[in-house]
């Protein structure tokens, strides 16, 4: 709509007490000694930062175009990696899934959450980057300074109290009735003192850091390998020892009735089968452990020649007819296994014949010792006779054992209690290769992703709360590659590939939020996104 103004000089007052800023195009004027006021039309739909720019203009503060006073860039921080992944979080309900209420605390974990997978580090990093990113911000904090103590260490505290009902909520989600619950184990180590913690104690370390204290991790994961529930134990804990409770939690905490629980090799042994023997509902898959396989060997209920490379096949156990032994073989897990254990012969064989050539008579505890660390070393015992005489060594290997084991390179046996009406042997093998997603997260929340180590935090509690902090880190990133599958798949092979998780994040961090002042008005701007940005936006489905 035209507006027609009078003669007398117009202004544009701005009013912010409503839902949104209205400017009012109005002029002054004296009238009988009075001053009046005249107004002309409104603006109304305009953010706020145009509103000024339109009032400046009016007051004819607005500087040449080109002129060097036009424009000044005064600050710059990281908002598109942020606000996506908070978006997204809001989006999969986490925000609620923490807590039902919007309170400070939930906002802080919100922003550690999205600050893990986005720069990984220390808490106390993370709170100094505030000058950094619009992270903060975006979670309520105000201003560059953010409190450590209050928005990390205090809300870490809170999000600890509230873990079972969290990963309650997510089992929800996630878990059903009659599905596969996917649990593995892993361990991480610490560098430092930890006296004040029961957790970390020195134990079988599977990263092979020896000399290093640990902690051991409990993951549950649904049948896709999303994260519901973690768990830390401590680090001398068995792999074996954690199932019964675990499986008891799925039952009593989650409420499934009918649970496929997949375990890792050798967690479901015949101690813990004894201890859950008798649940409802509960049925168990898992592969058996290399003496495990012997142990059938020696009892006749399967040989080497059953093993196809084609073909699985299913054998019961005739003393617990309602368990089936899934036979299978991998000619290139055949080849590495043959492999390794030449080369660990030949080794064997160099130290042995080191200690028998030696010149030097020596007593025989003295040679016995000698020995034993040889074969400790490369743990290819049971394959060596050896003894010593007259202060001399005479060894040879059993060439028959050699012979019998090298007949079960490559095989593999995965054991379960579920009926063949449902599951088939293919389904059951295919179940236990699913543990491959529990390695997976391992691997996101060990290495470069999320980094879990190095743990800074020195009592039990808080370790507990950054590790189940991680694992929500984890959570989102998950939910986040799901959505990006069509995104990486489009992309280009080997040399040609461009596109990573950690490409992704860069490439939003790219987009920034600008601090401008023109025409002596101060405002906001977020950069464009550019086409590649906008694809990741579309594919995570998050708008900005």
């Amino acid at each position: 709509m035209a507006i027609t103004l009078k003669a007398h000089p117009c202004h544009l007052e701005i009013q912010t007490h409503r839902r949104a800023p209205v400017g009012i195009i109005r002029s002054s004027f004296r009238e009988d000694g009075k001053v009046k006021h005249s107004t002309h039309g409104r603006l109304t739909g305009l953010p706020l930062a145009q509103l000024k720019l339109l009032q400046a203009a009016f007051r004819r503060e607005v500087v040449p175009k080109g002129s060097p006073e036009d424009m000044k860039l005064l600050g710059s921080k990281e908002y598109g990696a942020s606000f996506c992944f908070l978006e997204l979080a809001k989006e999969l309900g986490l925000d609620r899934a923490l807590y039902s209420r919007k309170e400070p605390w939930v906002q802080d974990c919100l922003a550690m959450i999205v600050g893990r997978i986005v720069y990984a580090g220390s808490k106390l990093s993370l709170s100094n980057a505030a000058k950094n990113t619009a992270l903060w911000e975006l979670c309520g904090v105000a201003g560059e300074v953010v409190d450590v103590e209050k928005h990390c260490y205090q809300a870490m505290d809170r999000l600890l109290e509230r873990q079972k009902a969290i990963q309650r909520t997510l089992a929800s989600r996630h878990l059903q009735d009659g599905h596969l619950v996917l649990y593995d184990i892993t361990s991480s180590y610490f560098e430092g003192a930890y006296e004040e913690s029961d957790i970390v104690a020195f134990g079988y370390n599977r990263d092979g850091k020896r000399g290093h204290e640990q902690m051991v991790i409990g993951l549950l994961c649904s049948k896709e390998g999303c994260p519901v529930g973690v768990e830390v134990f401590a680090g001398n804990t068995k792999d074996a020892s954690t199932v019964p409770e675990k499986i008891a939690e799925l039952q009593r905490e989650y409420g499934l009735k009918d649970v496929i629980f997949v375990g890792d090799r050798g967690m479901v042994t015949r101690s813990v089968a004894e201890k859950i023997k008798g649940l409802e509902g509960l049925h168990t898959i898992s592969a058996l452990t290399h003496p495990e396989i012997f142990a059938l060997v020696g009892r006749k209920v399967i040989s080497a020649d059953l093993f196809d490379e084609k073909e699985i096949v299913e054998v019961l156990d005739p003393e617990n007819l309602a368990r089936r032994y899934c036979l299978c073989r991998n000619p290139k897990s055949a080849e590495r296994e043959t492999a390794t254990r030449l080369r660990l012969l030949q080794c064997t064989r160099e130290g042995l014949e080191k200690i028998a050539g030696s010149k030097r008579r020596a007593k025989e505890g003295t040679i016995g010792a000698r020995v034993g660390r040889v074969l400790q070393q490369y743990k290819m015992g049971k394959f060596v006779r050896w003894e010593v005489s007259e202060g001399r060594l005479s060894w040879s290997f059993d060439e028959g054992k050699i012979a019998d084991e090298a007949l079960f390179d490559g095989c593999y046996i995965i054991h379960s209690e579920v009926t063949k009406e449902l599951m088939p042997a293919a389904e059951v093998v295919s179940s236990y290769k699913s543990l491959e997603l529990v390695e997976r997260a391992f691997r996101n929340l060990k290495t470069v992703q999320l980094e879990v180590r190095p743990v800074y935090h020195k009592t039990d509690d808080r370790i507990r709360s950054h590790v189940f902090l991680c694992t929500l880190a984890y959570y989102l990133q998950w939910h986040a590659n799901k959505r990006l599958q069509g995104f990486f798949a489009a992309d280009g092979t080997r040399k040609h590939r461009q596109w990573t998780m950690r490409n992704v994040i860069e490439r939003l961090c790219s987009i920034r939020r600008e601090r401008i002042v023109m025409a002596k008005v101060e405002f906001q701007k977020i950069t464009t996104p550019q086409a590649d940005q906008q694809r990741i936006l579309d594919a995570l489905r998050v708008k900005m």
